[in-house]
């Protein structure tokens, strides 16, 4: 187990009961002893309006724990060689929390040839919120897979590796994200 010196937070952003995705998520929880954790499943967002949405208690409790987090580790499926709504309405309504935050992707996919579809995300936090992507990505199919278990052990120790790099950029790069958002 890995315990990192700055806050992390892994958050889960399938809303598919049976999610490969959450299944990697859980193998980092694992991993990363003590990090915070939001699963979109279980927890109800509005759709961004541009206005009321932002300030739905849901909203407000997952930007807190946002703002907190020096790391964050995303939990996505690919949808048509892209990241799920889902995701991409919680960015949405937190926009700004992510400013300087340390950001790494787990990725579950139906296919090998979607492996990329993570860069539209990761190139927005870069530009829009100075945010640091860790260039390690973890990126999975269904082949990975047994059930509701991780059956292949290149895959969890892929998982453990981008664990130990959120886990580590964070502490290194604490105090300086906040220059970023000056």
């Amino acid at each position: 187990m890995s315990k990192s010196k700055s806050p992390l937070l892994i958050i889960s952003c399938s809303l598919n009961p049976g999610s490969r995705s959450r299944i990697m998520a859980q193998a980092a929880q694992a991993k990363l002893e003590g990090a915070e954790w939001i699963d979109l499943a279980e927890t109800e967002l509005p759709l961004c309006d541009g206005g009321a949405a932002y300030g739905h208690e849901n909203v407000s409790a997952i930007a807190e724990k946002i703002k907190a987090a020096k790391g964050i580790l995303v939990a996505t499926p690919i949808y048509n060689y892209d990241v799920n709504a889902a995701l991409k309405n919680m960015l949405e309504l937190t926009g700004r929390h992510w400013t300087g935050k340390v950001v790494g992707f787990l990725c579950a996919a139906g296919g090998d040839g979607s492996y990329m579809s993570i860069m539209a995300l990761a190139n927005s936090l870069m530009l829009d919120f100075r945010a640091v992507i860790v260039p390690r990505f973890v990126y999975a199919t269904g082949r990975h897979f047994e059930g509701p278990s991780i059956a292949d052990a290149e895959l969890k120790r892929r998982i453990d590796a981008l664990c130990d790099d959120l886990s580590n950029f964070s502490s290194a790069l604490d105090g300086l994200t906040e220059k970023l958002d000056a």
